[in-house]
């Protein structure tokens, strides 16, 4: 099912950051979003994700089960890798999760506390906890932000082929994310569309 935002309104006190939007999200594609700070990515997210209801408008095609990776790593420091990979998934096996970790260069450390690990660990860590729990909906929120060159090509062509046939929003500053991530609609703020 498609995600529609139709007439959507969202003030915070008088700073108006919606006014009657509507968009459509298309369903099993992913979707980029483009925009300068201030444009509303966030709040956007948060309405998608249910935590910040519109002020008028509705939303149709969020009732279904989500996942996220936000800007903030949001990791459990005293817990192992693999158990915070386990949270949101307790189905996976040991196994399962230590071969994704493999496949995106965290072999080594799946029984490590995550406050030993560096902050390019970490993203991973995040990621991949997003990318292996059951979901139809994912929220990307600059999620590739903080991993040197190398790690990131490896880590953005193993979660497109881990969300292929889910319903993606991706929400990037750096447009060569979303081409890599072969996003189908791109969604600009008015800076990007000047360009």
């Amino acid at each position: 099912m498609d995600i529609v935002l139709n007439q959507v309104s969202k003030a915070f006190g008088e700073k108006q950051i919606f006014n009657q939007f509507s968009i459509t999200f298309p369903e099993k594609e992913i979707t980029g979003i483009m925009a300068p700070s201030g444009f509303g990515k966030t709040t956007l997210l948060r309405m998608l994700m249910g935590l910040c209801p519109p002020d008028h408008g509705s939303i149709l095609g969020i009732d279904c089960k989500k996942s996220a990776v936000f800007q903030e790593d949001r990791l459990c420091r005293q817990l192992t890798a693999l158990t915070n990979i386990r949270l949101t998934n307790p189905k996976l096996t040991n196994e399962e999760v230590e071969k994704a970790m493999e496949a995106v260069g965290l072999d080594s450390c799946a029984h490590q506390p995550v406050r030993e690990l560096s902050g390019g660990m970490c993203r991973r860590v995040a990621i991949l906890r997003a990318l292996l729990s059951e979901y139809e909906l994912l929220f990307l929120d600059e999620p590739f932000k903080g991993l040197d060159e190398k790690t990131k090509e490896l880590v953005m062509a193993d979660t497109k082929r881990r969300c292929q046939g889910k319903t993606v929003i991706l929400v990037t500053h750096d447009g060569t994310e979303l081409e890599a991530m072969g996003a189908k609609t791109v969604i600009l703020g008015p800076e990007e569309q000047a360009k």
